[in-house]
């Protein structure tokens, strides 16, 4: 069934694979509050990590377009390395396109639990962590903690869940007026939460706030949140 920019996806079976990427940012954009307002935030964050020697990586980097923003805010410091990786490999070929003529920017099909990471000053997941299978979750957390360099940034962007019954309800719906005020009609809502189902896997907000914390994480706050989508800066 279809769920909007001629994207089609069965029940719970979403895939980022295929000809999604074609649509993708067209999708995203009108699916998630504040989209490209949160690319801004991570690239003013950005200013306070990246040096013109950092190593940078962006897990789950899609059709490349944060990594690509990235690089060109920070283009005065060309030596510095932006480094993204997918494990759809159709993404990655998007991305390879987006960011064609930026020498400092690499995209790979991988794996971030599987990845062999340099030290890092700053790692990015833009809406990434809650399609990653809750089992492998604080393994990642633990990882990137790990190869940050100390006083290096995660930063991190996901929906999350609220923190009762009552809350998340109100969410919900807020949120499925957010869709049709963006032009989603009530069947593409649907067959999109269908087609979730047991992929997208949001923790609440405490629940990262846990994850953080076992990984390592002593300072973090919140640097962006609308409804349910809330985005974190955690320092080493």
């Amino acid at each position: 069934m279809g769920v909007g920019q001629n994207i089609t996806a069965a029940n719970a079976s979403w895939s980022f694979a295929g000809d999604v990427a074609d649509t993708f940012v067209d999708h995203i954009k009108v699916s998630v509050p504040l989209y490209e307002e949160g690319h801004d935030m991570v690239c003013q964050l950005s200013d306070y990590f990246v040096k013109k020697d950092s190593t940078v990586y962006e897990i789950g980097t899609s059709t490349g377009e944060l990594l690509r923003k990235l690089a060109e805010h920070n283009k005065a410091k060309p030596e510095a390395r932006f480094i993204g990786m997918d494990v759809e490999a159709d993404m990655i070929k998007a991305a390879r396109e987006h960011c064609s003529g930026l020498p400092n920017v690499e995209v790979y099909v991988d794996d971030i639990r599987l990845a062999e990471m340099d030290k890092a000053d700053l790692i990015v997941s833009y809406y990434t962590m809650q399609f990653i299978h809750p089992r492998h979750r604080q393994d990642i957390f633990n990882k990137i903690y790990e190869r940050l360099n100390w006083g290096g940034a995660f930063i991190m962007f996901e929906k999350v869940r609220g923190p009762d019954a009552r809350f998340q309800d109100i969410l919900t719906q807020l949120y499925n007026d957010f869709k049709l005020r963006n032009g989603f009609s009530s069947e593409e809502i649907v067959e999109k939460t269908r087609s979730l189902k047991g992929v997208l896997e949001p923790f609440s907000t405490q629940g990262n706030l846990d994850m953080l914390g076992r990984a390592g994480f002593v300072d973090v706050m919140t640097v962006q949140q609308y409804l349910c989508f809330q985005g974190f800066l955690a320092i080493k």
